[in-house]
């Protein structure tokens, strides 16, 4: 099963619409220069009120170690996302936290190393200067598939209803990242575009074959 994370969640109605759609966690961003940041007292309260069974995943990019601990803390994260330049060492420092490492490949040498984070999965986003996800912008598929032979795969950048078939058909990732191709505005979704997408992805899982994984957006104590 092609697992779902919906990402940039600002407000309550989203994420319990998230839920009930069937997706498998959502997605908090901590990195002040998003247009999606969210308080971390904010996030707390609409933890708060998701099921226990939703995985609860924060965003962070090029943040000091203290304050990202601090947060996951605070807010009882399940997953720590980092989406910056943070190098292996900066990842040894999280010993006790699951973690994910966002990369934006242009070239193939950009593989070499990445097997030196200590993470859950690796996700493939696009980026443009100045911006850490949430462009709009289509990923590097052909690279995103050969990330699969490093760890576990979740492929974002760019999806939505129109083409979120195709990406998995494709690629075929372990989760998909979904945040600009659901949204009216940055950080407001668009209930029938997050409805849609996550229907034709449960459709394209019901009929995947391949050997079940390890699920990659666990809750806390599952």
């Amino acid at each position: 099963m092609v697992e779902v994370k919906i990402c940039g969640i600002t407000n309550l109605r989203d994420a319990r619409m998230a839920f009930e759609y069937g997706a498998d966690a959502v997605g908090f961003i901590f990195y002040p220069g998003s247009l999606r940041y969210i308080e971390p007292d904010r996030a707390r309260e609409i933890i708060k009120s998701l099921p226990s069974q939703m995985a609860r995943v924060g965003v962070f990019v090029n943040q000091e170690i203290e304050e990202v601990k601090e947060i996951a803390s605070f807010c009882n994260l399940d997953l720590i996302q980092l989406h910056g330049d943070e190098d292996p060492e900066y990842y040894s420092k999280f010993q006790n936290f699951s973690l994910i490492k966002a990369v934006s490949l242009c070239r193939e040498e950009e593989l070499k190393g990445l097997k030196e984070y200590p993470v859950r999965a690796i996700l493939v986003d696009s980026k443009r200067p100045g911006c850490y996800g949430g462009t709009g912008v289509v990923s590097n598929w052909n690279l995103a598939i050969k990330v699969k032979e490093i760890r576990p795969l979740i492929l974002s950048g760019g999806l939505n209803p129109k083409n979120i078939r195709s990406a998995i058909e494709t690629v075929g990732p372990q989760a998909v990242d979904i945040n600009s191709g659901v949204e009216l505005s940055p950080g407001e979704k668009d209930p029938e575009k997050m409805r849609k997408i996550i229907s034709i992805i449960r459709g394209i899982s019901e009929t995947d074959n391949r050997k079940a994984e390890r699920r990659i957006f666990t809750p806390l104590g599952d």
